[in-house]
């Protein structure tokens, strides 16, 4: 059974609208809101994506919410100097979780481990 072109239009664009997700994050680090955009565009295109693609949707809003715990806790902790370190961190582990997505998805892959809270 094949797919028709409707259905493949539908899955390149469900696909098409990730990428810009995970563009959003990336330009969130200097604008901010856009991660914001990113993570509601995310939770509404879940519902409609395959499943490949359901799991870098769950990837995306980990990625925000793990995000914003991370760097609440490292914002404490910068009064103990350690914070900047954590912040550093996060800084780079959000650009690595991104990246690592947007590598995925060009490939049309699902994440390995998209339950992860590290890498």
């Amino acid at each position: 059974m094949t797919d028709t072109p409707a259905k493949i239009g539908q899955q390149d664009g469900s696909s098409g609208n990730a990428k810009i997700v995970y563009i959003l994050y990336l330009i969130g680090l200097v604008v901010g809101i856009t991660s914001i955009v990113g993570v509601v565009m995310a939770y509404i295109y879940k519902a409609d994506a395959p499943d490949w693609l359901k799991d870098h949707f769950r990837w995306q809003i980990r990625t925000f919410w793990i995000g914003i715990v991370y760097s609440l806790i490292g914002m404490v902790t910068t009064l103990i100097l350690v914070g900047y370190l954590i912040l550093l961190f996060v800084l780079v582990w959000y650009i690595v979780r991104c990246v690592k997505g947007l590598q995925c998805l060009d490939k049309r892959q699902p994440l390995p481990d998209s339950g992860s809270w590290m890498f």
